[in-house]
């Protein structure tokens, strides 16, 4: 599909695709990317409906870090576990040094 045939939900998809293993972006910094500096919640509620599309939505957090979108995956600990296993630490719903593991989309694509 073109880019500009896709509708907003399927822009965040592809940009939330593009984070590499072992980093994480946030709501805001794709809302950016894709022009919508104000939008950041609509990448949530997009993010909130990736499943089954091969979206790594457990990558995307607040702009603090903090795991925000937790309770919409499946178990309690889920999002937080994923992170973990490619090497991300989290303590308390928050991710331990976010500016060493952050990657933007607007400074990359």
């Amino acid at each position: 599909m073109k880019p500009e045939t896709l509708n907003f939900f399927d822009k965040v998809y592809e940009v939330a695709k593009q984070i590499p293993y072992g980093r994480v972006t946030s709501y805001g910094a794709i809302a950016n990317y894709l022009g919508a500096a104000r939008s950041a919640r609509m990448v949530g509620y997009a993010m909130n409906g990736s499943g089954g599309k091969d979206v790594p939505a457990h990558r995307v957090v607040n702009r603090k870090g903090l795991l925000t979108g937790k309770h919409h995956f499946d178990g309690t600990n889920l999002m937080q576990q994923l992170l973990e296993s490619e090497g991300i630490k989290v303590i308390d719903n928050q991710i331990q040094d976010f500016d060493k593991v952050f990657w933007d989309p607007n400074e990359i694509l």
